[in-house]
């Protein structure tokens, strides 16, 4: 595939020391990247960072499980039971021989290019490389392909990627179209906007605002649903909304509070305003079809978040990746069960 992608100046940035000097950039479309290392190549109790406890393998083959509840607001985050069985899935990546994961490459603490060495960096990379691990073996083989906010769900549905580690929120509308694993982090929406800006919080002070979201997001859903009177602007990338909040093209964001505090890191004249207003658990996403991948993966979540302790496999990545910005968090989302 043709790489396509485009560089954006960090105005305020390169006046200011940024963390890790990192340089703002932004993928305008669905780009093919090369693996970095051993191969080729975004509601309810029980979430929120309680210790995750151990979880019963059932002995369900791949797919197998009774009917599973109609999606509500309470049990959106409830996935397949964790299970090691090859199914068709399983078995399709490990034939190819190679894993392709839909990630983001913008997001600085998440999924980012580091401009020092090249190489894609962040918890979701590092999570999507244990499933890799767990399905091929050491040093498997993987391909990173980055895709916008918006074509994470066409690219599952159309099998151009075998899954998706990109900070995507599980919700009953998505789960229409694809399958996700249980959650592995709970964010929350909120406003981004900079610190001498009278934007209070997702309330009527965003009257007559314009803000930012991007298409496809939950942002761009309770914007939906109520805008208090702001102006919605929407674009591919998330990223792309910092850029045009430094540019003067739009006074506030409105996103996750996880990847708000990854975009205050990287500028320090913006900041988060109020308090998160929703439930973001995020999960890895797949094709609805691929149910023993959905298992699979949920197998290693099970090992990644561990007794949900300090040497967890979850809190070391958590410890590199999102401590500075997102301090306070004691462990993961406990998982939740369908079946």
């Amino acid at each position: 595939m043709r790489m396509r992608a485009r560089g954006l100046l960090n105005l305020r940035a390169v006046l200011a020391p940024v963390a890790a000097g990192m340089c703002v950039m932004a993928a305008a479309a669905a780009v093919l990247v090369p693996s970095l290392g051993g191969g080729a190549g975004e509601d309810g109790p029980g979430r929120g960072g309680a210790s995750a406890p151990a979880v019963t393998h059932r002995a369900y083959g791949p797919g197998a499980g009774p009917a599973v509840a109609k999606c509500t607001a309470r049990n959106a985050a409830e996935s397949l039971r964790p299970s090691p069985d090859d199914g068709a899935a399983v078995s399709r990546i490990k034939e190819k021989g190679q894993l392709v994961v839909g990630v983001d490459q913008n997001t600085y603490r998440w999924g980012y290019r580091n401009p020092a060495t090249g190489e894609l960096e962040g918890f979701d990379i590092d999570l999507a490389r244990a499933v890799a691990e767990d399905i091929l073996g050491p040093r498997p083989k993987v391909v990173f392909k980055a895709v916008p906010t918006s074509q994470r769900i066409p690219a599952l549905q159309k099998r151009t990627v075998d899954m998706v580690v990109r900070t995507m929120t599980i919700n009953c509308a998505r789960k229409e179209q694809v399958a996700f694993s249980t959650a592995y982090f709970q964010g929350g929406q909120q406003v981004l906007a900079p610190k001498a800006s009278k934007i209070a919080a997702f309330d009527d002070s965003l009257r007559g605002k314009r803000v930012c979201t991007a298409a496809g997001s939950t942002g761009e859903s309770e914007l939906s649903a109520q805008r208090h009177g702001a102006k919605v602007l929407t674009v591919p990338n998330q990223l792309d909304c910092l850029v045009r909040l430094q540019l003067g093209e739009a006074d506030a964001v409105v996103t996750d509070n996880a990847l708000a505090a990854a975009q205050a890191a990287q500028d320090p004249a913006v900041e988060l305003k109020g308090k998160p207003f929703t439930d973001e658990p995020y999960g890895v996403a797949m094709n609805k079809d691929d149910t023993d991948l959905v298992r699979r993966v949920n197998k290693v979540l099970d090992d990644y978040r561990g007794d949900g302790g300090a040497d967890s496999r979850w809190m070391r990545a958590y410890r590199t990746w999102l401590q500075d910005d997102l301090p306070g968090i004691s462990g993961p989302p406990s998982p939740e069960y369908s079946d």
